[in-house]
């Protein structure tokens, strides 16, 4: 499963704005020059963000966005399902109850798949922008960070050809 540039951007530009309004709008540009994201991009997304309720705009000289709810009320679902990016691992049409197969059967790993969407949505939910503001969120992805370069940096036996390494 992909999360599309339409999530991720918003979520950075979410965080970027809870991070820099300090009770001031924060304008799209700014967020843009930050973030180094299109700014007609940004609108298309704020207007998306604006409609399901999680940011204000604020008009005239000073103007831009406003966070409507507190940063550790804003969930990151909230973020990328507010600009329709549905939160899913399986390739069967959404909302529907048929298959992804030629005869709108199910795959034997549906439910593995639907399973993995919805472990996604509840790690999303269970995550704040203040979490990933105050950076409570690198969990062990650093350790497997680690172990992958420690593991490159082993030198690895010497195995004649046709016979199995012993672990």
């Amino acid at each position: 499963m992909k999360l599309s540039t339409k999530g991720r951007y918003a979520v950075m530009a979410m965080v970027d704005m809870a991070q820099h309004a300090q009770g001031r709008p924060v304008a799209l540009a700014d967020i843009a020059a930050r973030q180094e994201i299109s700014l007609s991009y940004l609108e298309q997304l704020f207007a998306k963000l604006r409609r399901s309720g999680l940011v204000k705009s604020v008009r005239g000289p000073g103007g831009g966005y406003l966070l409507t709810r507190g940063t550790d009320d804003t969930r990151i679902s909230d973020v990328i399902v507010a600009v329709d990016e549905p939160i899913r691992a399986t390739r069967c049409p959404s909302g529907s109850g048929a298959g992804c197969r030629s005869d709108k059967s199910r795959c034997m790993t549906h439910d593995l798949w639907e399973e993995l969407g919805n472990q996604i949505h509840l790690y999303l939910s269970s995550v704040s922008l203040e979490d990933v503001i105050q950076r409570r969120v690198l969990g062990t992805s650093r350790v497997f960070a680690g172990l992958q370069v420690e593991e490159r940096r082993r030198p690895r036996p010497a195995i004649a050809p046709g016979t199995v390494a012993a672990e």
